[in-house]
């Protein structure tokens, strides 16, 4: 028995397997043995020292190229800046959305602590109510909704998204789960059940989602880019860095970062003509890294961390401006931190552009522009409520429309009124306020309901309340636009302002299904009409609350009805501190020395408050100088201008909003995207047609007895002036004369013919480029070369439509004798070395072809205008010009016109055009151009502006 037990123990032993078995327990041994060293013995320090290296490329980025004037003055530069960048270390989780958002919450948190903020290209922002709002419209709304649905082209957007509200775009970038974005910023109803329903943006304030979404939409856009983070914060102040820098430990894929950022020198003189830098969109990624292949790169390397030219110059030479790209190969840890350089390649700095612009001459003209534009307001200013007005035009501007565009244009605050530290006068004139909204709400409601007084027998001042009631209706969607039958019998009575109440509208309204009744506050949807109406009466009054137009709008009829003196409105503008004012003029004011209507002459006077602060009318001005002999604009002045700084690197929201609400419409270059009729300027070209078809020459007599009755209705001249030439036509600028000359132009066949007046007009425009842009490099709209009326085209009116480039460079091909340049804004283009590059060479678009003494006519004609204008005699050369007059409304004011050249004798230096609209007459253009002349040629005025006698006829 023991041998056998012997025996099977010695072969248990030499078995293979049992050898097999006892190798794999010493292996497992060994294998325990390790992982107790590594886990229990040694694991902690393992675990500080712990490094994932990982290859990282990232880009370099160029210096962006500067931009000079003509003389070398600095106008665009970049300073050194610290950013803010982040990046998406989380590994893929859960949990992985929620630790992403709580980290950009307490980074957020950290950056506003010392007052910076986050970059934002996000178009959604909060307004004054506290309210989700877009910053874009129309065809860039629908781009940014595309981008967010993930769609490649608009047209794929549906019906539902394209009328996504910006708080439906939140929750949908908000949700848990599903298709396209989604980045979970929100919590559960119970936080510790994962299986209830998930609420996007619960547990943050409304600033706080939006600010997480921001980013998350941001860091999204480069997500294909592996370890390449997003920059959220640029130009962050020395604390805010320092404050990252010591919380590195709970900020993990967050880096600062050395950066460049955007300046600018005298901004609000230029920011038309630079424009400003942004973060590239999407869109603009495609065109740019097309346009660098169609200028022979081989490869576009935008990306959407690059920072580019949204308009003006920086816009048009942005690859130029930019630079190129460098790069390095670099491996990394974990945190981020660079172990080594594998590869380095270095940037190449962009080029700097030079501008033909004259830095000091285009700050001069502004300047002067502004103080013209001032004075025109004092000239034409009456203590009255109401302007004067003619048949065709308006006369005066009462004192009452100065009052009044301080509440309307945002100089007083009026959400001020109301608060706890409100002043004296802030509060008493807020209870007026409230008692007077009363009133007219209670008005409204009885007319509405009760008296139903028909539409065209209201009052002016609840003509405007019930209008707007109506648009906020329809702009809301409460009245539904796209089922309104505007052929209704009804809504044309409605609509034309006729016979029928604002009550009946709205019963009809409700009766033909317009109204939209979920957007009521009804207790079940099969409500009565009476009971709709009702709920429509108390939605109306919710709708004027909250609109800010229409609340502001009380305050007009307040002054108006003499709830508010104009000692009031001096004494909000003192205690909000919202101009300058002497205490001089504040106890003066008090004490009762000056009235009110001399207090705001004064602060007018004194530019205390601008002509674009009140934006009346005229608000707006222009001016564009040039060499005749090259093309090359020597001054664009566009006024009001706007602070570009505030706009560049990264959008500041509140500042874009009040550019956006500003009445006096500063971000429009007045100098390129401002066209209207050219009033009597354009008689050059009526003057050259007519001599070079041959239907006048120089001696033509024509006799002007003030109407011209070959046409149906007849057309009138602003005189009558006799036996005219075409020299002393241009001279006393004589619309029958150039009736004449088109009409002429028309019947060459034997017969009238208006298309083929129009055909000869187009010819002789296109000869001075008035048919195209004038080739300046910013955004510019095309001009309008009249398609009717060939008679009355002549002298500058039927359809005919110019911005002040456009006749700058007409006037600068008269000055020259018929050569028409392509207008620039560039002088010539240098490398980082300082070589030049590229250079302006002048660009001939058409030559006008005359004689010498049909040139002579005209000029002389020109000459003797300014003659007739005695404050141009302390110009040191001969001045030649011609005023203009349009009209664009007969309930507003004429616009103001002048082109003019200097000198007239001999090689022409300097060509100009001034437009002033809304500037009343051409004699006050006439006064800016001499003033600009003035300058161009180092005159001191002799005497204020107030020795000028205005000529106010038309012309």
């Amino acid at each position: 028995m023991f041998d056998g037990l012997r025996e099977r123990i010695i072969s248990i032993f030499t078995s293979r397997v049992t050898i097999i078995y006892l190798i794999m327990t010493l292996l497992c041994g060994v294998l325990l043995y390790r992982c107790f060293v590594l886990q229990i013995i040694n694991g902690q320090d393992y675990l500080d020292n712990f490094m994932l290296e990982q290859e990282k490329v990232r880009d370099i980025m160029p210096t962006r190229g500067n931009i000079y004037d003509r003389n070398g003055n600095l106008l665009a530069y970049n300073e050194l800046a610290y950013s803010i960048n982040i990046e998406d270390t989380f590994e893929t989780s859960s949990t992985k959305d929620k630790k992403l958002n709580e980290l950009i919450y307490t980074l957020v948190k950290l950056i506003e602590k010392n007052g910076d903020t986050i970059d934002s290209d996000f178009k959604i922002a909060i307004n004054e109510d506290g309210e989700f709002v877009y910053t874009v419209s129309d065809a860039n709304l629908n781009r940014f909704l595309a981008d967010v649905y993930d769609h490649a082209d608009t047209k794929d957007l549906t019906e539902e998204e394209k009328a996504s509200t910006p708080v439906q775009v939140l929750i949908y970038l908000s949700r848990k789960s599903g298709k396209g974005f989604h980045f979970a910023v929100g919590d559960y109803i119970d936080p510790e059940d994962t299986k209830s329903e998930f609420i996007e943006g619960k547990g943050y304030t409304n600033k706080e989602w939006l600010e997480i979404i921001e980013i998350r939409y941001a860091m999204s856009l480069t997500s294909y880019r592996k370890y390449i983070g997003t920059t959220i914060s640029t130009d962050v102040k020395p604390e805010t860095v320092a404050l990252i820098m010591e919380n590195s430990d709970i900020l993990p894929g967050v880096t600062i970062q050395e950066d460049t950022v955007r300046r600018y020198v005298n901004s609000v003189y230029f920011a038309h003509i630079l424009g400003y830098t942004g973060r590239i969109s999407a869109e603009e990624i495609d065109l740019l890294n097309q346009r660098m292949i169609d200028e022979g790169a081989t490869e576009g390397t935008y990306t959407s961390e690059d920072v580019v030219g949204k308009s003006g110059i920086e816009n048009y030479l942005e690859t130029t401006l930019q630079g190129t790209k460098g790069y390095e190969r670099v491996m990394v840890d974990n945190t981020g931190k660079v172990l080594s350089v594998l590869e380095h390649k270095d940037a190449v700095r962009g080029q700097d552009v030079y501008l033909s612009i004259d830095m000091d001459l285009t700050m001069e003209l502004y300047d002067i522009t502004e103080r013209k534009i001032a004075y025109i307001l004092i000239q034409k200013l009456q203590n009255a409520k109401f302007a004067v007005r003619t048949t065709d035009s308006v006369k005066t501007i009462p004192i009452a429309d100065v009052y009044y565009a301080v509440f309307r244009n945002n100089v007083l605050d009026i959400s001020h009124f109301s608060a706890e530290d409100a002043q004296p006068v802030e509060r008493d004139v807020y209870e007026r306020f409230l008692s007077y909204k009363e009133t007219v709400y209670s008005t409204l409601e009885t007319g509405i309901r009760t008296t139903r007084t028909p539409y065209e027998k209201l009052s002016d001042e609840y003509k405007i309340y019930q209008y707007y009631v109506v648009k906020l209706l329809m702009n809301n969607g409460v009245i539904m636009t796209s089922e309104v039958d505007t052929e209704d019998s009804i809504y044309k009575a409605w609509d034309e302002g006729g016979n029928v109440s604002l009550g009946d509208f709205l019963d009809h309204a409700i009766a033909m299904g317009w109204v939209d009744i979920s957007k009521l506050e009804l207790e079940s949807r099969y409500a009565s009409s009476s009971e709709i109406f009702d709920a429509l009466i108390v939605k109306i009054f919710k709708l004027c609350d909250a609109d800010e137009e229409y609340q502001t709008r009380f305050y007009k009829y307040m002054i108006l009805n003499d709830k508010i003196s104009g000692y009031q409105v001096c004494k909000l503008l003192i205690e909000q501190e919202a101009i300058y004012v002497p205490e001089s003029d504040i106890n003066r004011l008090n004490s009762g020395a000056i009235s009110a209507y001399s207090f705001m002459v004064n602060r007018i006077s004194n530019l205390d408050i601008t002509p674009a602060q009140l934006a009346l009318e005229p608000c707006n001005g222009s001016v564009v100088m040039t060499n005749p002999n090259n093309g090359q604009v020597l001054a664009l002045v566009s006024y009001p201008g706007y602070d570009n700084n505030m706009l560049a690197n990264s959008v500041d929201t509140a500042y874009w909003n009040r550019l956006l609400n500003d009445d006096s419409s500063p971000l429009l270059n007045f100098s390129t995207q401002y066209k209207a009729a050219p009033g009597s300027t354009f008689k050059i070209v009526a003057a050259t047609a007519g001599m070079r078809e041959g239907v006048i020459n120089t001696s033509t007599l024509i006799n002007c007895n003030g109407i011209f009755t070959d046409i149906e209705p007849p057309a009138k001249c602003t005189a009558v002036h006799g036996n005219e030439t075409v020299r002393t036509a241009i001279r006393d600028s004589c619309n029958l004369y150039f009736f004449n000359v088109g009409y002429r132009l028309a019947t060459l066949n034997g017969y009238y013919d208006d298309a083929a007046g129009l055909e000869y007009l187009y010819k002789y425009a296109d000869m001075y480029g008035l048919s195209v842009r004038s080739g300046v490099e910013i955004t510019e709209y095309e001009p309008d070369v009249s398609d009717k009326d060939s008679v009355r085209s002549y002298i500058g009116q039927g359809t005919n439509a110019y911005t002040t480039t456009q006749l700058a460079r007409y006037v600068s091909s008269i000055a020259n004798g018929g050569t028409t340049y392509d207008l620039t804004l560039l002088d010539h283009i240098e490398d980082s070395y300082g070589r030049t590059v590229w250079e302006h060479e002048p660009v001939i678009y058409n030559t006008v072809e005359m004689e010498d003494y049909q040139w002579n006519a005209i000029v002389n004609g020109m000459m003797d205008g300014v003659n007739n204008k005695p404050y141009f005699a302390d110009i040191p050369v001969p001045v030649a010009g011609k005023t203009g007059t349009a009209q664009q409304s007969r309930s507003k004011p004429d616009h103001a016109l002048y082109i003019a050249f200097a000198p007239a004798v001999g090689e022409p230096e300097v060509a100009l055009c001034v437009r002033i609209p809304f500037g009343f007459y051409s004699d006050y253009a006439a006064q800016l151009a001499h003033e600009c002349l003035q300058a161009y040629y180092h005159v001191e005025p002799e005497t204020d502006q107030s020795s000028y006698a205005t000529d106010e006829r038309r012309d």
